[in-house]
């Protein structure tokens, strides 16, 4: 799969290519927009290339001398969909983790089928309370944000109301992810036998891949969330990324159906799940 850390870069790319093929229609070489517009004409060759991220009021005065005007607010609505891909943690939590956990509450809300593949953490829609606390309490820790966990948890806790609704899960996880004692023994405890619980849901799949699966095809990747055929997230240390470009969505999809072939549900997931709340003891 294409490291997360470029897909803003590709995004670029691509919007550079529609700024050429719009020239190009247009019979303009790069020097003559560049001179019809007052610009040195490198400015035109990083915007093309994808090395400079035009403004909007760049986008418009390239599609008006280029007489396509039509085409601005669609190249304006695609830049600000790529300026909003890749927001640091820090930038993102500025306000506390409370809003942070609001902010997502439209998307959940509004889709109905949820692909999750985690190969470190249980995640979101599936968490106890107390599970919840432990990971936003490390986190209010080691970025020093603001006190706000209780509030942040309550958050969370009421977004995954969205499991009892219209909304399908299909959840992946690695089998390494029910060992890693995140919170403590009783909090794993607990959380695992959510998890038994949740796989009950009708509204619920969840698979996972044990640790001897035959790797040699598709090894662990980062962990993502699919929304419908729309948007993936993937949390990386440093940021909050988010995917739009339809090659890299189809490349996640098929990558959550190679990773779904490769797990195990039912009585032999639920078998997993009690081994490793017996290795508590």
């Amino acid at each position: 799969m294409t490291s997360p850390s470029s897909s803003v870069q590709e995004a670029r790319k691509a919007l550079g290519q529609r700024l050429a093929e719009i020239r190009k229609a247009a019979g303009l070489t790069k020097r003559a927009l560049a001179q019809s517009l007052d610009w040195h004409e490198s400015k035109a060759s990083r915007f093309e290339s994808g090395a400079r991220a035009p403004s909007e009021r760049d986008l418009r005065d390239w599609c008006s001398a280029c007489g396509a005007e039509g085409e601005a607010e669609d190249l304006v609505s695609t830049a600000r969909g790529i300026e909003g891909m890749y927001v640091e943690w820090r930038k993102m939590e500025r306000h506390g983790l409370k809003w942070a956990q609001e902010s997502v509450v439209p998307l959940w809300e509004r889709t109905e089928r949820f692909r999750i593949y985690s190969p470190w953490l249980i995640p979101g829609p599936v968490q106890t309370a107390s599970y919840i606390t432990a990971l936003l309490t490390s986190i209010r820790d080691r970025r020093g944000l603001i006190d706000d966990v209780p509030a942040a948890v309550k958050v969370r806790v009421e977004k995954q109301q969205v499991v009892y609704g219209n909304h399908k899960f299909a959840i992946l996880l690695e089998e390494s992810v029910l060992r890693y004692r995140i919170g403590g023994t009783d909090v794993m405890a607990g959380q695992l036998g959510y998890l038994l619980s949740a796989m009950a849901l009708p509204s619920v799949s969840i698979g996972i891949i044990p640790q001897d699966a035959d790797r040699s095809g598709l090894w662990p990747v980062e962990g993502f969330f699919l929304y419908d055929d729309e948007l993936v997230n993937v949390e990386l240390i440093s940021a909050h990324l988010s995917v739009v470009q339809r090659h890299e969505l189809a490349m996640y999809a098929k990558t959550f159906s190679e990773l779904a072939e490769l797990a195990v549900y039912g009585p032999a997931a639920r078998e997993l799940i009690t081994a490793a709340i017996e290795s508590l003891g």
